[in-house]
């Protein structure tokens, strides 16, 4: 498109002349136009307005930069030549504006060489279109950036009709839109095919006969797409020819109406159409071949890539141009193409190097690439450079958009398949995963019942055995009492000396099974928590403790105002067997001391029982919490080995955490928490 005159005026609104529009749904796009050429901005308002959106239309940067500050828009599309300033300044200063960051951007120039190209994409471009350009695809590709659709705000279907007449178009919308449908329109075959790519319509109504492509010809290509194809269509003619409805379903129609029929067999057929309509798989959308798509051509010849580019532009592409394989690169790695074009100059090793280089990238190398050249002799050497066609340039511009749309069908229906696959291999990893998570919690819960089930009879088979080895041993116990009691036939020494032995061995056994059932005490039950006065507690349990120790004299300290959250009688065991403890492995210690109290947060408290008694082996803190662990032996301390296994199974029941803190000789300290229940 050429520039305008000097003195064309831009518009914060509509032009003059366009017609007076009704009220306007809340939630349709705007798009910020500035180009100094009337011709563009016209060519430009007519198309987005045509496709739904608001547009402010700017002729120079003064305009522009007032419609920064003061106007609301979502798409911005830039001229990079102005009178008055430069696009790509626009563009930074545009980026700058406080929640303009996202704002999609359109940069379009006639300056379309590479290095141009690639400066606006980074300077944060989300396109960049060469003049001359296709406002279908200026438009497609806005609507493509936004990621939005703004015909689906709700759950009706929407039906698209592609006639030329806009009496039969508007004949249709006032007969589909009262019975719940959304109607989009188009006038011909290329821009319904083009308006079904940027939709995705439920279904489509196309008349048979039009200008340019009719109706047959836009079912074959919506069929030959790969997002396109499980659409219905509804083909309408006004021929009574059956031959013509055998042809019209064999290029794929779902039902045939003809325009002499009432209009509510229409209504009739598409209800039947959408009924039985193949539902579609949940997955990614894949890309139309008639949405907005990009095509790099390649040649160092400057008349054919003008002669390439035209031939491309009546499909509705945009063609980005290159001179050089390192232009190319460069441009793909800034942005992707849907296909690349490369001509042979010369002998054709440059290009099909050319070609080999673009295959090695990974992320690139799976863009089709279509060679062209003057021979039929080439074909086999460009292919095995890589290449996935080739075109001669005898053959006309026909042949090549035909070769290129082949080639993007292929790619699509590639990637659409693989994208099943992977989708497809991802659902049967997740049903895996899920059926793998659904037995490892069956089979958890039935170890965990069978666990809970064995330490019941464990339970109950301690519980049973410690009450009925009692009596057996009080009876032993008492019969040696007698026996070492009596006078009437005196002992010998050798035989009371062994009296003792039974005697102190059951008060042993009478030891341990009192161990034994607090343990199983300890291990079961519900815990009956409430907030304790930890102080006094262990006061108590010190006074209990200091009477059993025969009047030993043990300097005893307590932290005042001490609380916890807990079950008393648990935490009773606690503080008996840490306090009894800390006595017993101070009975060598000339002053012996225990200390009860606490440190950290006061949300999350630490306790400890501290004693200057025998202590224990460094690095062997771990054992003492085993059952029957001793890390003394029974002459030096006597005792069960069951109270710090006691110990520790209360503290777990109760969340905490404890450990042990010593050295041989030095004393101990027993920490513990006891976190409050969420």
């Amino acid at each position: 498109m050429s520039h305008s005159a000097p003195g064309a005026v831009g518009r914060l609104a509509p032009p003059a002349g366009t017609p007076a529009a009704g009220p306007e749904p809340a939630d349709r796009h705007t798009v910020l136009i500035v180009d100094d050429s009337l011709t563009v901005r016209m060519d430009l308002h007519e198309a987005f307005e045509a496709d739904g959106f608001r547009s402010i239309l700017c002729a120079d940067g003064a305009e522009a930069r007032a419609a920064f500050t003061g106007a609301h828009f979502d798409v911005a599309v830039l001229d990079v030549l102005l009178p008055d300033a430069d696009g790509i300044e626009l563009l930074r200063e545009l980026r700058a504006q406080p929640g303009r960051e996202n704002t999609v951007t359109v940069l379009l120039s006639s300056e379309a060489e590479v290095a141009d190209r690639l400066h606006g994409l980074r300077t944060g471009a989300d396109e960049y279109v060469g003049k001359p350009y296709d406002a279908g695809y200026v438009v497609a590709r806005a609507r493509q950036l936004l990621g939005e659709d703004p015909y689906r705000i709700d759950d009706r279907a929407t039906v698209l009709v592609i006639d030329d007449s806009v009496t039969f178009r508007e004949k249709l919308r006032e007969l589909l839109e009262p019975e719940g449908y959304a109607v989009i329109t188009a006038a011909s075959g290329e821009e319904g095919l083009r308006t079904a790519a940027d939709r995705r319509p439920q279904a489509v109504i196309v008349d048979g006969v039009m200008p340019g492509i009719d109706g047959a010809t836009v079912i074959r290509r919506m069929r030959l797409d790969p997002a396109l194809r499980d659409i219905p269509c509804l083909l309408m003619t006004a021929s009574d020819d059956y031959a013509t409805e055998v042809q019209m379903l064999e290029a794929g129609a779902d039902a045939f109406v003809r325009k002499q029929q009432d209009l509510a067999v229409v209504l009739a057929k598409l209800a039947a159409v959408l009924r039985t309509s193949a539902g579609q798989l949940p997955f990614e959308v894949t890309g139309s071949l008639h949405g907005p798509g990009k095509v790099l051509t390649v040649t160092a010849d400057r008349g054919r890539l003008g002669t390439l580019g035209d031939a491309l532009r009546d499909d509705g592409y945009d063609v980005v141009a290159a001179g050089t394989g390192g232009d190319a690169l460069d441009l793909l790695a800034a942005q992707p193409v849907d296909c690349i074009v490369l001509s042979l100059d010369g002998s054709g090793s440059g290009a099909r190097d050319i070609c080999r280089r673009i295959k090695e990238v990974p992320q690139i190398g799976d863009t089709p690439v279509i060679m062209v050249g003057d021979h039929d002799d080439a074909l086999l050497d460009c292919l095995a450079a890589g290449a996935d066609d080739y075109v001669r340039s005898a053959d006309g511009p026909e042949a090549l958009r035909a070769h290129v749309r082949g080639q993007i069908r292929r790619k699509q229906s590639l990637d659409e398949s693989r994208r099943i696959r992977e989708e497809l291999m991802r659902r049967e990893l997740d049903a895996a995963g899920e059926r793998a998570a659904r037995q490892l919690a069956e089979t958890r819960a039935a170890l965990v019942e069978e666990l809970e089930w064995r330490n019941r009879e464990l339970e109950a088979f301690s519980g049973s055995v410690s009450h009925d080895l009692r009596g057996p041993l009080q009876v032993i116990s008492s019969f040696a009492e007698t026996i070492l009691d009596e006078d009437d036939e005196p002992l010998s020494a050798q035989v009371r000396h062994r009296v003792e032995r039974i005697h102190a061995a059951a008060g042993r056994m009478a030891d341990l099974v009192e161990s034994l059932l607090i343990l199983a005490r300890a291990s079961r039950g519900e815990l009956r928590r409430r907030r304790l006065d930890l102080t006094a507690l262990a006061w108590q349990v010190i006074g209990e403790v200091a009477a059993r120790e025969g009047g030993r004299e043990i300097r005893f300290s307590v932290a005042a105002d001490m609380t916890a959250d807990g079950d008393e009688g648990l935490v009773r065991i606690i503080l008996e067997n840490l306090v009894n403890n800390a006595c017993k492995f101070t009975g060598r210690v000339a002053e012996p001391a225990v200390e009860v109290g606490w440190s950290g947060p006061g949300d999350n408290p630490r306790y400890h029982i501290r004693d200057n008694g025998a202590g224990f082996p460094a690095g062997q803190a771990g054992e003492l919490f085993r059952p029957f662990a001793r890390l003394h032996t029974a002459d030096q301390f006597p005792g069960t080995g069951i109270g710090l296994t006691t110990v520790h199974r209360v503290v777990e029941r109760h969340g905490g955490e404890i450990h042990a803190e010593g050295d041989d000789g030095n004393g101990a300290t027993f920490w513990f928490t006891l976190p409050a229940d969420r």
